[in-house]
């Protein structure tokens, strides 16, 4: 008995298999709709997601257990400025570093930085580079790998040495191909260093967060901070094109590492306050990492159900286009639906055929739709430059999605067929 009703399922499926192949082209046409539909749920997934990682990687690469202190121009144009000697003076101190590092206790290392723009030349080679001053502690708290010769040692800040570490772009568009270790680079006409490491490439960022500019490690000569105090001073002069600029600036930027995550907002509270008692004009910003890629995670989220929704309506689009071509498959074998009733086919073996029939349309779009996505988005990369990361997730959401909504729309014109009435139906021409 069991093998008599499994041979009559059996049959209906190859009946409903034949149905579906007898019109190969328009079969192919019914489940366009999903293809596109499964295909663009994971393309532009894997688009957001890539972008997000890029986004979450620049925002990781400044550590999640840091909080980054950094200088800027009071909001007032006027309290800034000295008269007497035409200098900007703002921004944080060696005070504050001090204050820092004793009251700090949940601190792990407290990393200085002094940054400002000069012209640095090599022979007949110009360019105008970043000049960093850093503790040897700068490399380990910013991930920057040495590639050639060594870094800043604690030994260079207690003699006060006049090295450097120079970025890759540096290295090449200067000394052209030759090895920069213990090459002099000549800063601002006046001041010489002598290369002793090559800094790894890292990537150009973007500007992360309000506070934190777009930078290029690249172009950075290193020296230590104690050189940069003795033989630069805290005033820096940049002439160019005809305008004359000083300002004082002591500290750029100062790195807080704390012992963990949980730490970092009750510190960066901490430090909020202790700065406010020095700095009434706001001459500083507080940027925690930890709270961007919080925001960054939370938008992604956001962005990926926008994205996911708008897809989606490509899938409905394709399972009301398999309704449709299933209701004209009704229509049109409407008398052979009589006949299969009149030699004793049940109303459920006529609803079985045409949802195996719809079924069929759903899987064969759902696979090629698959397919076309895990392929689109390394071609959306190769030409873009973009970023595009296929998950597993978005691959299965979609499939389960297309395959849904294939069969949910199937089962109207399966109840419709088996519906009508036998005698009805044979006398349909």
């Amino acid at each position: 008995m069991i093998g008599g009703i499994l041979g009559r399922y059996r049959a209906i499926v190859w009946t409903s298999l034949r149905g579906v192949l007898m019109h190969k082209l328009r079969s192919l046409l019914t489940v366009l709709g999903l293809v596109f539909g499964v295909a663009s749920v994971i393309v532009m997934l894997a688009v957001a997601e890539g972008a997000s990682r890029q986004a979450q990687k620049q925002i990781e690469a400044l550590g999640v257990s840091n909080i980054i202190l950094r200088s800027k121009k009071p909001s007032s144009s006027e309290s800034d400025i000295n008269y007497r000697a035409w200098e900007q003076e703002f921004g944080l101190t060696y005070g504050d570093l001090r204050r820092i590092e004793e009251t700090i206790t949940a601190a792990t290392n407290v990393t200085p930085l002094r940054e400002f723009r000069q012209e640095a030349r090599y022979g007949a080679q110009v360019l105008d580079a970043r000049i960093v001053g850093v503790y040897p502690s700068y490399f380990e708290s910013n991930k920057i790998k040495i590639v050639l010769g060594r870094p800043i040692e604690p030994m260079d800040m207690q003699r006060r040495s006049n090295i450097c570490v120079v970025g890759e772009d540096i290295a090449k568009k200067i000394f052209r191909g030759r090895s920069p270790i213990n090459k002099t680079i000549q800063v601002d006409n006046q001041h010489f260093f002598r290369v002793v490491g090559v800094q790894e490439y890292k990537t150009p960022s973007a500007g992360v967060g309000s506070s934190l500019s777009a930078a290029n490690l690249n172009e950075d000569i290193v020296i230590p901070l104690t050189t940069d105090r003795s033989r630069i001073g805290d005033v820096i002069t940049r002439r160019q094109q005809g305008s004359y600029t000083r300002q004082r600036i002591e500290i750029s930027q100062i790195t807080v590492g704390v012992i963990d995550r949980h730490h970092v907002k009750p510190v960066a509270k901490a430090l909020e306050g202790l700065l406010a008692k020095y700095h009434p004009e706001e001459d500083y910003s507080i940027t925690i990492p930890l709270d961007l890629l919080e925001q960054a995670q939370a938008t992604q989220r956001i962005f990926n159900f926008v994205l996911g929704a708008t897809a989606a309506i490509s899938l409905l689009v394709g399972g009301i286009g398999i309704m449709n071509i299933m209701l004209a498959n009704v229509s049109e074998r409407t008398r052979e639906i009589g006949i299969r009733r009149a030699l004793g086919a049940k109303q459920a073996d006529i609803v079985f055929q045409f949802l195996i029939e719809t079924a069929s349309l759903s899987l064969f779009g759902t696979l090629i739709g698959v397919i076309v996505g895990l392929a689109a988005p390394a071609l959306v990369a190769y030409l873009s430059g973009m970023e595009t990361v296929v998950t597993v997730w978005s691959v299965a959401v979609a499939a389960i999605v297309s395959l849904s909504v294939g069969i949910v729309f199937g089962i109207y014109p399966a109840r419709q067929a088996a519906k009508l009435n036998p005698i009805e139906a044979l006398r349909h021409s």
